[in-house]
């Protein structure tokens, strides 16, 4: 178990644009911290510059509403092109009500309107941006490109910030990883008194997702990438995937 855990914002990272080289910029941001990667260290990437790389922008101007969307966004008071999209990202519409709907993304998660957003997104057109097509995947191409290029085995994670249905205010969860564990389970480990735990799971993922999204802001920080050194890596080899609660334990939905 770790006793300490540093997290470092990388400094100096540019606005990114689609096509943009994130393993090129990441090793410029960490040679300008002074920091060399080591095996074992964890770089946490903010959703949108993945989703910026990939060119994950959509033009709403090129966007015709289903009348689906167009009776949704009567009721959410919402673009019925934004609803459009989201109904696209989506595999159930959940709940709703003015100005949000809830989904089952069709990456298998629950999150408010598909994960689509339009916050720091540049204001020139009207677009929206969406989450990455496979975040799983891009970190694995992340971390093996970065092991070429630096010779250290490196974890690699995508962040970003939901809503919780019985709790205020967003958190940083883990949409993709790569080379580090998902969760932690303990059932059967003693407890402080000998008592085998029983249901214990950690999801330590999410729980590194929030501290990087701690430094990484939610508004005009522009920290969009943290290194991570101290992380336990034991267990590595889980996707995000891991996360997910299959649908026959779910109850609530």
């Amino acid at each position: 178990m770790a006793t300490s855990l540093e997290l470092t914002a990388l400094p100096g990272v540019p606005k990114i644009v689609p096509g943009d080289d994130l393993v090129d910029i990441t090793l410029d941001a960490l040679a300008r911290a002074k920091l060399t990667l080591h095996s074992g260290d964890v770089l946490v990437y903010a959703q949108k510059i993945i989703s910026k790389s990939e060119n994950r922008l959509v033009e709403l101007a090129a966007v015709t509403p289903s009348q689906r969307a167009i009776d949704l966004a009567a009721e959410t008071e919402k673009d019925p092109r934004v609803v459009e999209v989201v109904l696209g990202e989506s595999s159930e519409v959940l709940r709703h009500r003015p100005g949000l709907i809830v989904v089952v993304h069709r990456l298998g998660f629950v999150v408010a309107n598909a994960g689509v957003d339009s916050s720091n997104v540049d204001a020139e057109g009207d677009k929206v941006l969406l989450l990455p097509e496979d975040p799983d995947n891009s970190c694995a191409v992340i971390h093996e490109r970065l092991r070429i290029r630096t010779g250290a085995d490196v974890g690699v994670m995508i962040n970003d910030s939901v809503g919780r249905a019985w709790r205020n205010g967003t958190v940083g969860i883990a949409l993709g990883l790569c080379g580090i564990p998902a969760i932690r389970d303990l059932k059967g480990k003693p407890d402080m008194f000998g008592r085998a735990l029983e249901t214990t799971e950690v999801a330590v993922a999410d729980e590194l997702a929030a501290a990087a999204s701690l430094l990484q802001g939610q508004a005009a920080e522009a920290t969009p990438i943290v290194h991570v050194r101290g992380f336990p890596s034991a267990g590595a080899g889980m996707t995000a995937k891991a996360l997910l609660r299959p649908d026959h334990l779910d109850l609530f939905r």
